[in-house]
């Protein structure tokens, strides 16, 4: 039997990569939708050997695009999280990272046009309803034309080489999938965890969600110093157990209900830094520590940097904000993440302080043009 083909573009956006779809170019169901997914990127398998996944979460992803249907917003994106092993899609988080290559997807795909020298485009993250500025080169070519630049020097670590730059200015990511920035409304909280295979622990945490949903630990309260390597990290299951138990049982806290089948909160260890930057983070994304940190982690790790009184109070080295303006600079394992934020005193707020701004530079490439193939069974196309 023919197999049916889909129009894509395969992608790198951040330190994440994956095919990009056209939404039009998808069955407009979404049990539909998803089995076509899950066949184009080869799960459920550990290998992801008859598809196009990399057998890894950061390489198990999918951007689905379409114009915009707001008022003043110019694409629509929706996010897909899919697991090398399981049958799961997943568009209730954000990517940060893949967000990053939303508008170059766009502009090849002839969604958008070129608006000049750079050309700023106004996002919509369907996952959440978050919105977002993503401005990226476009110069004229030798044909005549403004095409996307993907050669530049900016360098993100976690990606080899450098790569013209990328702007995201998130414009309202505060409680992007929980209540609110603090969704426990406190700045920190003790819970005691229980579990069948490890003894009882209690430890203090932040539970802080401004683009991502994360629980924030100090790295020492486990028993880690915070700088284990990632292949450490993922090998110790005594650890990656409590972290679980934890993540279960405060997921109704925060707002987000029964999470086992969610990828959210992430899990975030921090310490304080190592390589002149404002802490140290190992981010478990839920059950596999990543190799870097997500776009929109980083940014909320960067917030409960300046909030008062979290746990990142403790450890973070961070001068006071300088015109209500900070640069924070994330360590994770292959690197660090600057985010700017900007934010204003807001006594009687949990925290002391609001963000209103948070920035950041990414970067983004074309891999591969072309389409992909699935078993004609499981769609037969448009």
């Amino acid at each position: 039997m023919i197999q049916t083909s889909i129009p894509c573009l395969f992608m790198r956006g951040g330190t994440s990569r994956g095919p990009f779809f056209r939404a039009s170019d998808l069955p407009s169901d979404t049990a539909t939708r998803d089995r076509v997914l899950l066949a184009a990127m080869g799960s459920p398998d550990r290998r992801q050997i008859d598809g196009l996944g990399g057998a890894h979460p950061l390489t198990s992803k999918v951007g689905i695009v379409r114009p915009g249907t707001l008022p003043g917003v110019d694409l629509d994106f929706l996010f897909a999280q899919l697991q090398p092993d399981k049958d799961t899609v997943d568009t209730t988080p954000n990517c940060g990272n893949m967000l990053a290559a939303v508008v170059p997807f766009a502009l090849e795909s002839g969604l958008v046009v070129p608006r000049g020298e750079t050309s700023t485009f106004r996002v919509l993250t369907l996952n959440t309803g978050m919105q977002c500025d993503i401005t990226v080169p476009t110069p004229l070519g030798q044909d005549g034309r403004r095409h996307v630049e993907y050669e530049g020097e900016a360098r993100i670590d976690g990606v080899p080489g450098t790569a013209a730059p990328i702007s995201i200015n998130f414009l309202d990511t505060a409680g992007s999938v929980c209540p609110g920035l603090l969704p426990t409304g406190n700045v920190r909280d003790t819970i005691t965890v229980t579990g069948a295979d490890f003894d009882d622990f209690t430890l203090e945490v932040t539970c802080i969600d401004n683009g991502m949903p994360l629980v924030l630990m100090r790295a020492a309260d486990l028993g880690c110093s915070g700088y284990e390597s990632v292949g450490d990290m993922n090998a110790d299951e005594h650890l990656k157990r409590r972290l679980e138990a934890l993540r279960l049982q405060i997921g109704p806290r925060m707002g987000l209900g029964d999470v086992r089948t969610r990828n959210y909160p992430k899990m975030t260890l921090i310490a304080p830094p190592r390589d002149g930057g404002a802490l140290t983070t190992r981010s478990f994304i839920p059950h596999v520590c990543h190799d870097a940190i997500g776009v929109l982690a980083a940014v909320t790790v960067a917030t409960a940097s300046v909030l008062r009184g979290t746990v990142c109070d403790d450890v973070a080295q961070l001068p006071p904000p300088a015109d209500g303006r900070s640069r924070v600079s994330v360590e994770h394992p292959t690197g660090e993440f600057s985010v700017a934020l900007a934010s204003r005193e807001a006594p009687g707020v949990p925290g002391g302080r609001v963000v209103t701004e948070s920035a950041l530079l990414r970067t983004a490439r074309l891999i591969m043009r072309g389409e992909v193939m699935i078993p004609h069974r499981i769609w037969p196309g448009a």
